[in-house]
């Protein structure tokens, strides 16, 4: 058996795509040496107990993956062989069911279904756990330039799904997305956030857990608990091991549709980050600084592809542009959209371009300026 001690092995964290570099600078501020990125996320080696951690304390991580063995196979017998001669029973419980997923890229094994399938049948056969469509636990077997790589995805319900939001508005921000976007534009927890179009509260209530020091995976579970290898004991020490920093800081939210106001109220109440927050429907053209210290706005708008026509949106846009120009001297801005016109519209300088985002299905960029 694994101990959480045991041998360290590659840990895989899967990013947005477009956002490895900022998931990998997360990585290594959080203590996980020589985390580099690598195609679609940022890898490095650990143990048992660093999956959890990433589990529970990553912000812009999809999920986590185990990769526990890889070996070149040029055939499904080959595959076959090698998969069953696999410790499986040092990672998968035999009463646990398990459901195996393929791909294969460039490979002499094309056929995913046919490759998950004999590794299925070789967990069923050598371990004796049972194979499910709709199992908690989910073993990947990825199969390229005849290199199979088998991981363990430890995370189960994607990391994105904090546990506390149930209002969502039209066009939703993923957590995960919000928390990098944050980071790309220099946040830290140390400066008040600001967001015009709240829709659901997503960055303003990242923001507020984020200088909080809430670990975002604090209210939910993961597939790695019905592994061999955890530890209640240890995993119950790890979520309780950071006390709360206080903040003096505030975090404003205005929308304004008085729906999504009420829905972001709710959402922070059950983050536990309401006492913190502000939310309250406003158009933009009313929008004023809040008291206090200087810090960013940042903002997802409605571009058009998804929710209405452009148009009226390059109005908008210049309004915006007009409002934060004339009032937010100071401030820093950063501006999530599809559409380069649209940030344009808005008359501000933006720094040099990032790397563009995908976000369900659409380029996104993020527009990054200084009033």
């Amino acid at each position: 058996m694994h101990s959480p001690a045991a041998a360290p092995f590659e840990i895989y964290l899967v990013a947005t795509p477009g956002l490895e570099a900022p998931l990998r600078d997360e990585a290594l501020a959080a203590g996980f040496p020589d985390a580099t990125t690598t195609d679609g996320g940022v890898a490095f080696m650990g143990t048992w107990t660093d999956v959890w951690r990433a589990n529970l304390i990553l912000r812009g991580a999809t999920r986590v993956l185990a990769r526990m063995a890889s070996f070149r196979a040029m055939h499904l017998a080959q595959l076959d062989k090698r998969a069953r001669k696999l410790p499986w029973a040092d990672w998968l419980r035999t009463n646990m069911p398990v459901h195996v997923e393929a791909s294969c890229k460039r490979s002499r094994i094309y056929h995913a279904g046919a490759a998950a399938q004999r590794v299925a049948t070789a967990i069923r056969e050598e371990l004796g756990a049972p194979i499910a469509e709709d199992a908690a636990l989910r073993i990947m077997v990825r199969i390229e330039d005849d290199l199979v790589t088998i991981s363990i995805d430890t995370t189960g319900e994607s990391l994105h799904k904090r546990g506390f939001k149930e209002g969502v508005a039209k066009a939703p921000m993923r957590e995960t997305m919000a928390a990098m976007f944050l980071r790309q534009c220099g946040y830290s927890g140390t400066e008040p956030v600001l967001d015009p179009m709240c829709g659901s509260g997503t960055f303003v209530i990242e923001a507020a857990e984020i200088a909080l020091g809430l670990y975002p995976g604090r209210g939910r579970d993961f597939a790695f608990e019905h592994l061999v290898s955890f530890d209640p004991g240890n995993w119950a020490d790890l979520r309780k091991s950071k006390d709360l920093t206080p903040t003096a800081l505030r975090f404003f939210g205005s929308d304004r549709d008085p729906g999504a106001i009420r829905m972001a109220r709710a959402n922070a109440e059950r983050s536990g980050v309401a006492d913190v927050t502000r939310f309250e429907q406003l158009a933009i053209e009313d929008l004023v600084p809040p008291d206090g210290p200087t810090g960013l706005v940042i903002i997802n708008p409605p571009y058009g592809t998804r929710i209405g026509q452009k148009g009226p949106l390059i109005g908008l846009h210049r309004t915006l542009g007009t409002v934060l120009k004339s009032r937010f001297a100071g401030w820093r801005v950063g501006i999530v959209t599809a559409d380069r016109q649209l940030a344009e519209a808005t008359g501000l300088a933006f720094e040099p371009a990032l790397p563009p985002v995908l976000h369900g299905g659409i380029r996104v960029g993020l527009y990054r300026a200084k009033l």
